[in-house]
């Protein structure tokens, strides 16, 4: 699946709910499917800055694609970091790097946070976006 394949399939996820509790359940579905994250892996270097709950992304680079893992310790900001490794991880840095992320803007996720929320959620993009660059 191409890079725009699942950001529309994210949005088309999204679509099927019309009230955001339900959009809510679906990140606490997601977070509850992200794969388990290894205890020692929750470092300092891991943890995503500016996030009010803690974030931590792993990653690795293995044939040109980057891969991430992520835990969190917030039922929503762990939904929230899966929806966003579901989409970008497996891509090369460059597609990463490339991208404006817009389908989180698509899909209301920054209008329907708590701007602490919404904070986290630009430190995970740019995280994500930093982790391209430096690898691309």
């Amino acid at each position: 699946m191409s890079l725009q394949e699942a950001k529309q399939a994210v949005i088309d996820d999204f679509s099927l709910y019309d009230e955001w509790l339900d959009k809510y359940e679906y990140l606490i579905e997601l977070g509850r499917g992200l794969e388990p994250f290894d205890e020692s892996h929750k470092t300092e270097d891991r943890l995503i800055k500016g996030c009010q709950s803690r974030v931590w992304l792993d990653w690795r680079l293995e044939d040109g694609k980057l891969w991430f893992t992520a835990d969190s310790d917030a039922i929503i900001t762990k939904g929230i970091i899966s929806l966003l490794i579901s989409v970008y991880s497996g891509r090369t840095p460059a597609e990463i790097a490339g991208d404006d992320f817009a389908f989180v803007g698509e899909i209301g996720l920054q209008e329907n946070l708590s701007p602490t929320r919404v904070g986290g959620l630009r430190s995970m993009m740019d995280t994500i976006r930093k982790i391209a660059k430096q690898n691309a």
